[in-house]
């Protein structure tokens, strides 16, 4: 039996199999068939050229009233002239019809399959000339776009390590561009193309749609014209191919709005919006919770084997959100925003053991699954999205920050201990049991507790600010007690180990961002210069460890001196890491928080001042 194994996958990521899934085969139409299908369309006209015979032939008894008072010799006469005439056009009919199936008969195999293709090219063209493109979108005000560019730092020194940032992203494009141009992501050593399953079979390139508003805030213009120019002319997904909803949705969805909201190109809206009707049959579904992936052709969706009796995941059904209130938002279409308000009305009636939101929901009963709760992988971002959606609504959708609070305050309760050398770590609730150990995506939260510090109630706004930074120098030591001072996949708090990984699988590194996305969140907000330090020692150990020739790539070891290569470099190393470095090392007023909300992706998207508008099929209260 295959075992789930942890896969590289994006923003807040989740366990998937490997090898890659499955997709639904190509159906193609066969032509065996094609001359009996003619015959039988002549013979049906025949049948229905010799029925209409007794139904169009006049009944004589409906024109006798007509003839009342007339002479009926004339009117006979008439009756039998009509009558004879019908005869005739029937006779020439038959004729015809029977001529055309002789001439088809006499004709070759070859002649009658060019014959069917000429009517099927007939076909086409006229869908064509119907089909004049998308439908042009309802024009909506841009929301204000501020801060996208620029950003320089005062400080030479910390100019300089942004220069530095910079250079390494457009290594890591420029090798992209070179090697693996199109494909999904980049092989660095074996300068190729690379995928995985939550692709599917096709190559969407996803590395280009998820670096473009990193390009565009590092002002690499040319770049992002490159990566611009492949998305209008490649990208296509009317494909037959089997995407997970919750990675399409975060690095496609989000980067495509992101490129769009910064740059105030058309194009990127439309793609975003194509892309999300293509989503949309995920949700059907007993429950309205989506399936885990969707073909994007057939419509058809399933969950992942390996996960607890056929559950959808809480992490992923969890953060749609903020990419769907934009897409209501740009399209007027309510369905968007009412799908992710049903899961989130079905959550709030659910019961929760300890208050907390098992990782695992059966989208069939409505059932949670297994009892794992975990900050990290499986549920993490959407505890972050619900956090963001108060955000995002400039603060006025309040059902989403009490929803937020109530599960931080079950989260201390229950996940949040400190170890016996005194740093505060988050552990998992697997079936009434804490598990004392942390992943590197639960680094995140570091960076969540500062974001959402302000606007907690009971005046402990303090509290949460020192709670991130707590979490903050936690990751940041299982950095500094590696050799490579880059952070393994987990570690454990017992045993008399810290912030250490034990297990060989676990002491990976591939690139992640959660923890550099932590140090700039507690850099905003305190401005302490350790965050940038720690910033600087992670950015200088990627360059040291991870760059290749060919790109940059993760290692299997962070604790081996002369590691091994894992010869991958994922799409969110771009979209992510490093653009919270470069983030890191510019003034706040690049990207300032009170007017853009990053997705789980790292994708800006703007705050929507919605204290004026109503979002279709929403309350305006509700906002």
């Amino acid at each position: 039996m295959t075992t789930p194994a942890l896969l590289p996958l994006s923003g807040r990521r989740i366990p998937t199999l490997s090898p890659g899934a499955s997709s639904f085969p190509h159906h193609r139409a066969t032509l065996r068939l094609s001359e009996k299908f003619i015959l039988l369309l002549i013979l049906s006209a025949f049948i229905t050229l010799c029925f209409g015979a007794f139904f169009f032939l006049p009944d004589n008894s409906k024109h006798k009233r007509f003839d009342l008072g007339g002479d009926t010799r004339t009117g006979s006469a008439r009756r039998a002239q009509t009558q004879e005439s019908l005869r005739d056009k029937i006779r020439a009919d038959h004729e015809r019809a029977l001529q055309e199936a002789k001439e088809k008969l006499r004709k070759s195999r070859e002649e009658l399959q060019a014959e069917i293709q000429t009517e099927k090219s007939k076909v086409i063209e006229d869908l064509k000339k119907k089909d004049v493109g998308p439908k042009p979108l309802p024009p909506v005000p841009m929301p204000k776009v501020v801060g996208v560019s620029d950003g320089e730092p005062a400080d030479p020194d910390v100019k300089e390590k942004r220069d530095k940032i910079r250079e390494m992203m457009k290594h890591a494009w420029d090798s992209y561009r070179q090697y693996g141009w199109g494909h999904n992501e980049l092989k660095p050593l074996a300068k190729k193309g690379h995928s995985t399953n939550i692709f599917g079979n096709s190559q969407l390139g996803a590395s280009i749609v998820d670096a473009l508003d990193t390009l565009y805030i590092m002002g690499l213009h040319e770049e992002f014209k490159d990566g611009q120019e492949w998305i209008d002319q490649n990208l296509d997904f009317s494909v037959n191919a089997e995407v997970s909803v919750f990675e399409v949705n975060i690095r496609f969805i989000g980067g495509l709005l992101a490129a769009y909201y910064l740059s105030g190109q058309e194009m990127f809206k439309q793609k975003a919006v194509q892309l999300a009707e293509k989503l949309l049959p995920a949700f059907n579904t007993p429950t309205g919770i989506p399936w885990a992936m969707v073909n994007l052709k057939s419509g058809v969706g399933r969950n992942w084997g390996w996960a607890s009796a056929g559950s959808s995941i809480l992490a992923e059904f969890g953060t749609l959100h903020m990419e769907f209130v934009h897409l209501t938002y740009l399209t007027g279409n309510p369905a968007y925003y009412q799908k992710v308000m049903h899961i989130r009305k079905l959550l709030a009636k659910m019961d929760r053991p300890n208050g907390l939101y098992p990782n695992y929901l059966n989208p069939r009963t409505g059932r949670w699954g297994q009892h794992h709760t975990s900050v990290g992988g499986l549920g993490d971002s959407f505890y972050e999205y619900l956090l963001k959606a108060w955000l995002m609504s400039d603060k006025t959708d309040t059902e989403a920050r009490k929803t937020y609070d109530d599960a931080m305050e079950a989260i201390e309760r229950h996940l949040i201990r400190k170890s016996n050398g005194g740093l505060t770590f988050i552990g998992e609730w697997k079936n009434g049991h804490l598990e004392r150990k942390m992943g590197h995506l639960a680094c995140f939260a570091g960076g969540m507790f500062a974001l959402g510090a302000d606007g907690s109630p009971d005046d402990k706004a303090g509290h949460y600010l020192q709670l991130g930074a707590e979490i903050a120098h936690t990751c940041h030591e299982s950095y500094d007690r590696t050799v490579l001072k880059l952070g393994p996949e987990a570690f454990k708090f017992d045993s008399g180990l810290e912030a250490v990984a034990v297990r060989q699988n676990e002491k990976y590194y591939i690139l992640r961002p959660e923890v550099i996305e932590t140090y700039w969140y507690m850099w905003r907000f305190t401005h302490d210069p350790k965050y940038r330090q720690w910033g600087w020692e992670a950015a200088q150990a990627i360059d040291k460890y991870c760059r290749v020739s060919g790109g940059f790539s993760g290692v299997k070891d962070v604790y081996s001196s002369n590691p091994t290569y894992d010869d991958v470099q994922q799409s969110f190393f771009l979209a992510e890491t490093l653009k919270y470095l470069y983030l890191l090392f510019s003034s706040d007023d690049l990207m300032p928080l009170e007017s853009w909300v990053f997705n789980t992706e790292a994708h800006p998207l703007p705050v929507l001042h919605l204290a004026n508008i109503t979002l279709p099929g929403s309350e305006p209260a509700q906002l």
